[in-house]
């Protein structure tokens, strides 16, 4: 049976444009996604989710107003500028140099997208031919892959091994030919919490300007670091020039169905971005993006308030899932946890994810969909700490019966 519009009872010509099909074949490998599946599942079933990554309590009151303020001053309701409002570009470019001691100038070098996904869709479409090849760290997130793909480009998995997730350096240079254009980082690393090293990224660095790659980096979970610290690769020696670093105010102040994310890089690089972006969304956001202005400018006793309670809630869900008998990889950062259910006696973890909900009403996400090859995550399972305190203890609660 041939895909296509539905012909009402008509034959179609024959070598009609319906005999072929209709989804773009790059994307031919790419359905639903596993986060739109699995919360599907635990609507249906009426579980907890904690497969998809989405806090279940708004962002500070303060921020909510400066958006209604927003509002009803008219600020935004109309196309705002292509690059991003001027308040938030320059509260972007303030809140580089006041973290990570990093000038770009709000007007050439910060670029305002719909999130950090088409951030990253922008920035691989822009910077990458047919053919190009990509290195990312895998597990990755589902997006990379997919926007690897519409581009035309060839990804190359690095692949990051339990029980610590480091990447291997060495592994990383005999990867790198000819054809490698991009590096693909993910620091603050989902699903697996690995935070990269001043080290790693120093020789990933080294790498990069030795072979003259380029570097796009995915730092969105950059003030959820609960050991160590995040680094911008961008802060080294010749980096700043070949990377465009990409972050997003939804993971840091909890308002992520506002979609307000940015680029920060060297003008030329950000200049390509937006030559893609433009052609996306074009723009969105408005009154949300005068918001996140103000939000960023919140003094440092935010954010580090912020970090420690999701610390504390990462440290009563990982103390759950060890006693339901899973073995839990605990995470530098992010608000995931990966586990194995080995010890459970699975080794299928999509099976056990699509099982879940009915055996103790939770949902979470097979980390197999992250990986390439699906057999070197097999087993890992990732939940979300992303919640309130009582629905963790009610998930820890219900996860007790699976031992």
């Amino acid at each position: 049976m041939t895909q296509g519009r539905p012909t009402h009872g008509r034959p179609a010509p024959e070598g009609a444009a319906t005999e072929r099909p209709l989804l773009n074949r790059r994307l031919a490998a790419f359905g639903t996604t596993i986060f739109a599946e699995m919360s599907a599942l635990a609507a249906r079933t009426g579980s907890i989710n904690l497969g998809q990554g989405f806090p279940d309590t708004d962002g500070p009151e303060e921020i909510r107003e400066a958006a209604v303020r927003a509002l009803r001053a008219g600020h935004g309701n109309q196309y705002p500028p292509g690059p991003g409002v001027p308040e938030l570009r320059a509260a972007v470019a303030a809140h580089q140099e006041r973290f990570y001691g990093l000038a770009w100038s709000p007007d050439t070098e910060v670029l305002v997208t719909t999130g950090a996904t088409e951030a990253i869709a922008a920035s691989l479409l822009a910077l990458l031919e047919p053919d190009d090849e990509v290195i990312a760290f895998e597990p990755y997130y589902d997006s990379y892959a997919a926007c690897v793909a519409l581009a035309g480009a060839k990804r190359v998995p690095l692949t990051l091994r339990a029980p610590d997730f480091r990447p291997d350096l060495d592994e990383l240079r005999s990867l790198i030919t000819p054809r490698t254009r991009l590096l693909l980082l993910n620091t603050p690393h989902n699903p697996t919490g690995t935070v990269l090293t001043p080290a790693e990224l120093e020789g990933i660095a080294a790498l990069a300007v030795e072979h003259d790659l380029l570097v796009v980096t995915d730092e969105v979970y950059e003030h959820l670091v609960f050991t160590g610290a995040h680094h911008p690769i961008a802060a080294l020696p010749g980096m700043r020039e070949r990377t465009v670093s990409i972050s997003s105010s939804g993971k840091t102040f909890s308002y992520t169905g506002w979609k307000v994310g940015w680029v920060t890089g060297d003008a030329a690089l950000v200049t390509a971005v937006r030559a893609a972006k433009q052609y996306l969304t074009f723009v969105s956001g408005g009154p949300f993006q005068y918001a996140i202005a103000e939000a960023l400018a919140l003094p440092d006793a935010f954010f580090t308030g912020f970090r420690a309670d999701l610390h504390r809630k990462r440290d009563l869900l990982a103390g759950g899932l060890r006693a339901a008998g899973l073995q839990v990889y605990e995470p530098e950062g992010t608000y995931f946890i990966t586990t194995d259910i080995a010890p459970l006696g699975e080794t299928d973890a999509y099976a056990f994810c699509r099982a879940l909900p009915e055996r103790c009403g939770v949902a979470a996400v097979p980390n197999s969909v992250f990986y390439d090859d699906p057999e070197a995550g097999r087993s890992q399972v990732r939940f979300t700490f992303c919640k309130r305190d009582e629905v963790l203890q009610e998930a820890v609660e219900r996860l007790a019966r699976l031992g």
